[in-house]
């Protein structure tokens, strides 16, 4: 399809009251345009509050720094998300994760998927090693630069 065709389909969705619309033209090329505006749903998500914990056995406040600390410290190479979206530890569902901790990566290697616009984006080990840690749970939104995993 090329760009004129397009850019008259996007502006016919703009323009008319229909909320989406999907053309395909044979059997390689599809189009879906959807127009976000004051008729999207809304989400609002609600977090529960957490009842404070208090320890039986005193900590003494070097011990909780250090362990803090170390906690923040990530050792390796770290692999950030290049844009916002939603973060798929799998290709789908039902199909086993790309990676686990401890699978040994090379670069190039798919490590996730991540969402953005309706659109999946396949995300790549920039560096060769071992994948140390996995900082984000499967179906989670993530931010730009947010820290997805560790490489050692």
């Amino acid at each position: 399809m090329d760009l004129r065709k397009l850019k008259t389909l996007i502006d016919l969705v703009a323009e008319s009251g229909i909320a989406e619309l999907e053309v395909t033209e044979g059997t390689d090329s599809k189009v879906r345009i959807v127009k976000f505006g004051a008729a999207a749903p809304q989400v609002q998500q609600y977090v529960a509050p957490v009842a404070p914990v208090v320890a039986d056995v005193p900590v003494s406040a070097p011990a909780a720094v250090a362990a803090s600390a170390e906690e923040a410290v990530m050792t390796g190479h770290v692999v950030k998300a290049p844009m916002v979206g939603t973060f798929y530890r799998a290709p789908n569902p039902s199909a086993p994760p790309f990676v686990e901790v401890g699978t040994a990566v090379k670069e190039g290697d798919s490590l996730c998927i991540i969402e953005a616009m309706k659109l999946l984006n396949e995300i790549e080990a920039d560096k060769t090693g071992v994948i140390k840690q996995i900082l984000v749970e499967n179906g989670e939104p993530v931010e730009f630069g947010q820290p997805l995993f560790v490489i050692a």
